[in-house]
């Protein structure tokens, strides 16, 4: 493995991937999850919704893609209408039923892979006894963050749409020409 590159679980995940990596992003964050959820974040006196702070994040220029499996529940929508910045162009949002993968990648410099979905139970949010069981890679290795880039972007642009089984429940297949 390289140097760069490390085995990471239980709230390892929480403070490597979302407190030390995507909400320091300065240009772009994508995520690819199978669950995404109205996560919360410590903020200077009790906690905010991860999606305030991408707000805030997305004022300053940083954009959002999220490849997600279905519609997000409601409670994240919810608070998604009132992120006007996220809602204004800040954040990209593609649902494919077949998305089961989970990964982080930040400023093409740093990419996480692994078993845990976007939600407080996966990547280590909530008590030690509620948590899910997760293990993941965090890598800065130009390599590792390059293929993983490039995978995500294949996705995005629609190369997994054209043969696919489930497009009669996709809600926005993509066509490709």
């Amino acid at each position: 493995m390289p140097e760069d590159t490390k085995l990471v679980h239980g709230f390892d995940l929480h403070q490597e991937v979302i407190l030390d990596e995507v909400l320091e992003a300065r240009r772009t964050v994508w995520i690819a999850t199978a669950n995404l959820k109205d996560m919360h974040v410590a903020k200077v006196r009790g906690y905010m919704p991860i999606l305030e702070r991408f707000d805030l994040m997305a004022a300053e220029g940083v954009r959002f893609r999220v490849i997600h499996s279905e519609l997000p529940s409601r409670p994240f929508r919810d608070t998604l209408e009132d992120c006007g910045h996220l809602i204004g162009g800040g954040l990209e949002l593609q649902i494919c039923p077949r998305s089961h993968w989970k990964m982080a990648i930040v400023d093409g410099r740093f990419a996480y892979m692994g078993s845990a979905n976007f939600t407080g139970a996966g990547l280590g949010v909530r008590k030690p006894q509620r948590r899910n069981l997760e293990l993941g890679i965090v890598t800065r290795d130009p390599g590792w963050v390059g293929r993983l880039s490039t995978l995500f972007d294949e996705f995005w642009v629609g190369n997994y749409c054209a043969d696919c089984g489930l497009r009669d429940r996709c809600p926005d297949p993509i066509v490709s020409p």
